[in-house]
């Protein structure tokens, strides 16, 4: 699995590759937010942590970008609320 979390702003998502197939996280712009808005994780993958690894990859890559999120897909805004550091880019 490459643990790389990459942007695919033409898709509007955030991808994690695993194997063939990847994991996402769907998002819109808002006034210069990123609205987080659903997370899938192939079912072969549930409960192997994809979804943990996609969040926090996400969250860096926001983060790094100095950008204000609101988490609409509760996924997300469970995984920001659980660590501060991502808790605190949160509006909304």
């Amino acid at each position: 699995m490459d643990a790389h979390v990459i942007d695919n702003p033409a898709a509007k998502r955030f991808e994690l590759a695993i194997g063939g197939t990847v994991a996402v996280a769907y998002y819109k712009i808002e006034s210069d937010r990123f609205v987080l808005l659903h997370t899938e994780v192939p079912q072969e993958f549930s409960g192997q942590g994809i979804g943990t690894k996609l969040a926090e990859g996400v969250f860096e890559h926001l983060h790094a970008a100095g950008r204000r999120v609101i988490a609409k897909c509760p996924f997300m805004a469970r995984f920001a609320s659980r660590h501060p550091e991502y808790a605190k880019m949160l509006d909304g």
